[in-house]
C-alpha cells in the first residue's frame, strides 16, 4: 500500500496549539483581536467569520453572539439580523470570488454533522463547477488554493458596505 501526503504546514499549528476550553464562537462582542479571529463584520446580535479549517476558499459563517443550539432559540431581532447578514454574506462572496454556486447551510446536532453543535452558525461556502477534484472523489481531500490571510485581507474591505 503506498502512503499518501498532502503538506499543509499551517496544520502544525492547530494539532500542536492550545485547544479552547470554551466554545470558539463565544467571543467577547468588542476586542481587538479580529483580524486574529477572522472576524470580517460584527452586527447587533450576530457576527461574521472565516472558517479556520475551510472547505473552500471563502468559507464563511454567520454566528449569533448568543450561545445558543438551535434556531428557535433566537429571538425575532436576532433571526432577522442572522438572515439579512446571511443575504449580504452571499451577495458579497459572489463579488468577491464570482463562483458558479454557493453551499449555504446549517447544521443542527452532532448526527445532522454539526462540528460545533453547542453553538447554532450558517455556514456558506463559495462554489466552482469542478471544485470537488480528483483529490476529494479519491481521497476525501479538499484543495484550497489561497491562504486564509490573504482571503481575509480580500474580504474584510467588502463588509464595510454594511449597514446596520
Amino acid at each position: 500500500m503506498q502512503t499518501k501526503q498532502l503538506w499543509c504546514p499551517w496544520r502544525l499549528e492547530y494539532i500542536l496549539g492550545p485547544k479552547p476550553d470554551s466554545c470558539v464562537f463565544c467571543i467577547p462582542q468588542h476586542t481587538e483581536e479580529d483580524e486574529e479571529r477572522l472576524i470580517l463584520y460584527r452586527g447587533k446580535e450576530n457576527f461574521v467569520i472565516m472558517n479556520k479549517f475551510p472547505y473552500n476558499n471563502g468559507h464563511i459563517m454567520v454566528t449569533p453572539y448568543k450561545h445558543v443550539m438551535d434556531i428557535n432559540d433566537l429571538t425575532e431581532q436576532e433571526s432577522v439580523e442572522h438572515f439579512m447578514l446571511i443575504r449580504q454574506c452571499a451577495a458579497i462572496l459572489r463579488k468577491a470570488f464570482s463562483p458558479q454556486g454557493l453551499n449555504i447551510g446549517l447544521n443542527l446536532g452532532e448526527a445532522a454533522g454539526a462540528g460545533i453543535r453547542e453553538h447554532m452558525h450558517f455556514h456558506l461556502v463559495p462554489r466552482w463547477n469542478g471544485d470537488s477534484s480528483f483529490m476529494a472523489v479519491l481521497d476525501d481531500v479538499h484543495v484550497v488554493p489561497q491562504h486564509i490571510a490573504s482571503t481575509y485581507r480580500m474580504l474584510k474591505p467588502l463588509f464595510k458596505a454594511i449597514v446596520q
